[in-house]
């Protein structure tokens, strides 16, 4: 009897360290990720259309009346409206941009990466820096480091700063807590479609590094 105790216990003990070892897998939806990523490049990284003269004047008209129309019975139905909403909410690449976006420390992040994209551009055109893998902008001409990397060394704090917020919302989305090991689980694949996406939208002649670690000019 005494055995048969001692062999549940054992079971028990290993039961328990075996559940203890259990992680919950993270859905990682890295086409709408890439798409949130380039939706917020489309939305915070261009620059402000100037304010036009408000001494230029549009020329006066008169105003004429509205003219009656039958109205159709298609605009009483509401069904238009409601198909275009519901395949808003379907758009997860746009609810994951628009989320980001409404971040105080992200809409920082893209305003200083905003305004250092000159100098970033002259560094990648002259080959000085190129895109790595891991998501972050590489240094590639140590000659040129006293000038490069100051600038690096921002862009990639910022750049840090979009990565792990993504991160969050998508644990987020999943409703799993904020943990270290839940983050550990998403952030790689973050940075990794993060840099991704900067290949693609990097121009002829920029250096980028490939997901198995080769550098090649594109």
């Amino acid at each position: 009897m005494k055995t048969l105790v001692r062999w549940l216990a054992a079971g028990l003990v290993g039961l328990l360290a075996a559940c203890a070892f259990i992680t919950v897998n993270v859905y990682f939806p890295e086409k709408d990720v890439k798409q949130a990523y380039k939706s917020l490049d489309e939305m915070l990284m261009k620059q402000p259309a100037p304010e036009q003269g408000s001494d230029v004047k549009e020329p006066e008209q008169k105003e004429k009346a509205p003219e009656q129309k039958p109205v159709s019975w298609l605009r009483s139905l509401p069904t238009v409206s409601f198909v275009a909403e519901a395949c808003a909410q379907d758009d997860l690449g746009t609810r994951l941009a628009t989320e980001l976006a409404g971040i105080p420390e992200v809409q920082k992040a893209y305003e200083e990466m905003r305004n250092r994209l000159t100098e970033l551009n002259a560094l990648r055109d002259s080959g000085a820096a190129g895109e790595a893998a891991d998501g972050s902008v590489a240094l590639r001409d140590q000659s040129r480091a006293n000038i490069a990397q100051p600038v690096i060394q921002a862009e990639n704090a910022n750049r840090k700063t979009v990565i792990q917020n993504m991160a969050k919302a998508i644990l987020r989305m999943n409703k799993q807590p904020e943990t270290k090991d839940s983050m550990k689980q998403v952030i790689g694949k973050a940075a990794a479609t993060f840099a991704e996406t900067k290949r693609e939208e990097a121009k002829a002649g920029w250096y980028i590094q490939l997901a198995n670690g080769r550098w090649v000019q594109k």
